[in-house]
């Protein structure tokens, strides 16, 4: 069985992925040469370190199966192993894209992951 990894993104800037067909990277992912992405044990974390406060985020949830070579999982915080996509993310590998509201207290609202 794959497992599935996860992206965290503005709305719109995901919106303008779905009209390209593609996800080439947020700025900190076109900065770093990679786009970013999260298991579900690391997500929440991602979140709180990266996207406290932020309203109007999508959570992308990723067949890593279908991204091939191009993802490689590299040693980032804390000293533990992250999935980074040295390509663009192809839209046929999303299972889903929703929604991650904001709770209000700093954090989100985030629903059941696979892998947890």
């Amino acid at each position: 069985m794959s497992q599935i990894i996860y992206k965290i993104a503005p709305e719109a800037m995901w919106r303008e992925a779905e009209r390209s067909g593609r996800f080439t990277g947020a700025p900190v992912d076109i900065a770093d040469g990679f786009i970013h992405f999260s298991t579900a044990a690391q997500v929440r974390e991602t979140a709180a370190r990266h996207f406290a406060g932020q309203t109007d985020l999508i959570l992308i949830a990723i067949d890593e199966a279908k991204l091939g070579d191009a993802l490689k999982y590299e040693v980032s915080r804390g000293g533990a192993l992250f999935p980074h996509l040295y390509a663009a993310l192809e839209l046929d590998a999303v299972v889903w894209a929703r929604p991650l509201p904001f709770r209000g207290d700093g954090g989100h609202q985030f629903p059941t992951l696979e892998g947890e």
